[in-house]
């Protein structure tokens, strides 16, 4: 019940006249973001899977994924997410139906820790930067690719937006392929409402519980405030 009702309101927002001004804001931001392509890797979080058809928000953001990656903008995808609120594990799912609507396997990547949306993106570039990408971007639905900017701008992680823009998407063909998703089954799951209040799962999507590397927090004030969830980088130690 509760899953169908967020379907619902996230559906609500999307066809309503309200998210008129997400989709030209998320539009302006994506031609912003166009001037730094082709980008060696974009970031797409993830989202829950029942294990049946997939959902609006995977199909929008699978297909604008794959539109990128088509288009040239994107060399390489990275799909993000553990198994949160059922068995499968987000980011596996995705790059299933990814691999199956056509991109190749091999500019497919997972990061499969990250349980909240803070995480996704941080989580992500580390594995990216890791891989040797050093041009990444975001590629999510317009209220996420918001949020999320608001996250990266605090805390000056380098990762360029590339919202999905409606209009681009509404003419594409959004079929859903067959996949088996057997293999991106956790064992032992235990859901995350489960594991966490409410506040928890608040906290961890404003970035509470990232475990950060020192490198990457720019300024003095968050080295301090993180140093018991920070992994130290002797190439950090200067300040800006």
């Amino acid at each position: 019940m509760k899953r169908i009702f967020i379907l619902s309101v996230f559906s609500i927002f999307l066809f309503s006249g309200c998210s008129k001004m997400y989709y030209r804001s998320a539009a302006k931001a994506f031609q912003e973001g166009l001037k730094g392509q082709p980008y060696d890797i974009i970031i797409v979080p993830g989202f829950p899977y029942s294990g049946q058809e997939w959902d609006m928000v995977h199909k929008m953001r699978i297909h604008w994924a794959k539109y990128l990656y088509t288009n040239g903008v994107a060399k390489n995808i990275i799909f993000s997410g553990s198994a949160v609120a059922t068995p499968y594990i987000e980011s596996r799912v995705m790059s299933m139906y990814a691999e199956a609507l056509g991109v190749p396997k091999e500019n497919i990547f997972t990061e499969e820790k990250a349980e909240h949306s803070t995480e996704n993106v941080y989580y992500s570039y580390r594995k990216a930067k890791e891989m040797g990408f050093t041009k990444i971007a975001l590629a999510t639905d317009p209220f996420q690719s918001r949020y999320m900017g608001k996250f990266m701008r605090k805390f000056e992680i380098p990762v360029a937006l590339l919202p999905t823009v409606i209009d681009t998407l509404k003419v594409l063909n959004l079929y859903e392929p067959n996949i088996d998703p057997e293999s991106a089954i956790k064992k032992d799951f235990v859901k995350l409402s489960h594991r966490e209040n409410l506040f928890e799962r608040l906290k961890g999507t404003m970035g509470k519980y990232i475990i950060w590397h020192e490198e990457d927090l720019k300024k003095k004030r968050y080295r301090r405030r993180f140093k018991d969830r920070m992994v130290p980088d002797s190439a950090s130690n200067k300040e800006h």
